[in-house]
């Protein structure tokens, strides 16, 4: 892991999912504390960082066991990904819906908790994948993930519904081993080990595994 030396303020996002470069990721927001970060980087065209949470719940607890009406501990990963809004709507006062990209990993240095609840960070980004074409022995891996995408296309499922968004790199051992990060039913802790992998061919080569334990093949 080799973080940038320049440090990056961003305002971060917890939540109980793990986000990858050039994920997907729909959100609908009503917390008062995100409807404001998210109209402001809307409007200034910035990224939010999402971080996987280890403590807490999306939706800020009161605790009734804390002093003047405090709230529960939030507590999340020190490595997340840089998210940008792709589409915004605001169908009612007090709720937006979004679509995030993922775009790159960042490493948090120092992070703080504002009045109203907001997280905010400094932030090391992590460089981004080095492109690998995918060896012969791991390309059913890749033909399973397109098999996978037809039968969805074949059912009908609408474009913007899919939860692997275009363009399509089948033959990158890192873009293929991130899209099967987020379809596999694995743990958030093994989801969020293989999204801090440096290697993604190592990345690709561990998903290739889980696939086997799943009975997936191409």
């Amino acid at each position: 892991m080799n973080p940038s030396p320049e440090l990056l303020a961003i305002p971060l996002f917890p939540l109980g999912t793990v986000l990858y470069p050039d994920g997907f990721l729909p959100l609908q927001i009503f917390e008062v504390r995100y409807l404001d970060m998210i109209g402001k980087c809307h409007r200034s065209g910035t990224p939010f960082g999402v971080v996987a949470m280890t403590q807490g719940l999306e939706v800020r607890q009161p605790d009734s066991a804390a002093p003047s009406g405090g709230f529960k501990t939030e507590r999340f990963e020190t490595v997340g990904t840089l998210a940008t809004i792709s589409d915004f709507s605001s169908p009612q006062a007090g709720l937006m819906v979004i679509r995030c990209t993922g775009t790159q990993r960042f490493l948090i240095q120092h992070h703080e908790q504002l009045k109203h609840g907001l997280w905010v960070a400094d932030v090391n980004l992590l460089a981004n994948d080095l492109p690998v074409e995918i060896p012969d022995d791991l390309k059913g891996v890749a033909t399973a993930l397109a098999n996978f995408m037809s039968n969805l296309t074949a059912n009908d499922v609408p474009p913007e519904q899919m939860p692997i968004q275009p363009p399509y790199r089948l033959d990158d051992c890192g873009w293929v081993a991130n899209r099967w990060c987020e379809l596999l039913p694995i743990a958030q802790t093994d989801k969020q080990r293989l999204m801090a992998l440096d290697s993604p061919l190592l990345r690709l080569e561990l998903v290739s595994d889980q696939l086997a334990q799943f009975g997936i093949t191409a």
